[in-house]
């Protein structure tokens, strides 16, 4: 499995720590070892303009996953997950942890998008956030309280 980070924009961030989250996501869904993902942590003028262009949304959010294709029967190329650091940055503060804590968050809620997780209506939501405990707990992480 391999998990590209990018970081697009100022704040510390802990690479790693999120790189491993989205493995455990990974191995938890049950992905392929030749699994590729793409994280993009960028600012919120970023995210609001794929949010605009593809959700036809005009406002920054957290977090947006773009799934990919199969290529020869297997799920090669899961997608990429973009992740707004000055949306999470905010968010973080409102629920009283830190950054690091909220993008751990943000990149399982990304993954698991890719993994076919759907959020649309109340009872998928719950399903998807308790889907993100689990996967959370083993990888060492705090799911969101």
């Amino acid at each position: 499995m391999h998990v590209t980070l990018i970081d697009r924009q100022r704040r510390r961030v802990p690479k790693g720590r999120l790189v491993r989250v989205a493995k455990a996501v990974m191995v938890a869904e049950g992905c392929d070892p030749e699994t590729e993902v793409t994280i993009v942590i960028g600012a919120d003028t970023w995210i609001r303009r794929l949010n605009r262009e593809y959700k036809g949304k005009d406002n920054p959010t957290d977090v947006l996953a773009f799934p990919q294709g199969t290529r020869e029967g297997k799920r090669l190329l899961l997608g990429d997950v973009a992740i707004s650091a000055e949306t999470a940055q905010r968010q973080a503060r409102a629920l009283g942890h830190s950054l690091a804590d909220e993008l751990v968050v943000l990149v399982a809620h990304g993954m698991l998008h890719l993994t076919g997780w759907k959020d649309q209506t109340p009872r998928q939501r719950r399903r998807m956030m308790k889907r993100g405990e689990e996967v959370l707990r083993p990888a060492g992480a705090r799911p969101r309280t």
